[in-house]
């Protein structure tokens, strides 16, 4: 299964990397905004995305509507500080399939990942 982390924070991109304890999950791309998110996207062909919501050039909403559109089949987890319901909804409805708010643990990280790839294996 291939990640790809988007966050404008590169502490917060490397802290993802560290955390992923899942068997098999390897980081293919990083990007800092959705502008380079949406240009590695279809090179790296990533199965699954963190996605952070406020970011420059790009915000992750609109990056998550325009990824789904690339491809119907990834699996978005949005991981933001915005604890605001009403984004983390929109996001939602754009196509994401999780959210994690920041600060997060590794555990919270990995039991996200496993949720969501387990739906997302399971159909």
């Amino acid at each position: 299964m291939k990640l790809m982390i988007v966050d404008d924070s590169n502490i917060i991109r490397k802290k993802i990397e560290r955390s992923t304890e899942i068997e098999g999950l390897e980081v293919v791309a990083t990007a800092g905004n959705g502008v380079e998110a949406l240009e590695q996207f279809p090179k790296v062909r990533p199965d699954i995305v963190t996605m952070d919501l406020t970011m420059p050039e790009m915000g992750g909403i609109e990056c998550v509507e325009k990824m789904v559109e690339m491809d119907p089949n990834v699996v978005i987890l949005v991981i933001s500080a915005l604890s605001d319901k009403a984004t983390a909804i929109e996001a939602l409805k754009k196509g994401a399939n999780g959210f994690l708010c920041k600060p997060f643990s590794e555990q919270e990280l990995n039991r996200a990942f496993r949720e969501l790839l387990g739906e997302a294996t399971n159909g």
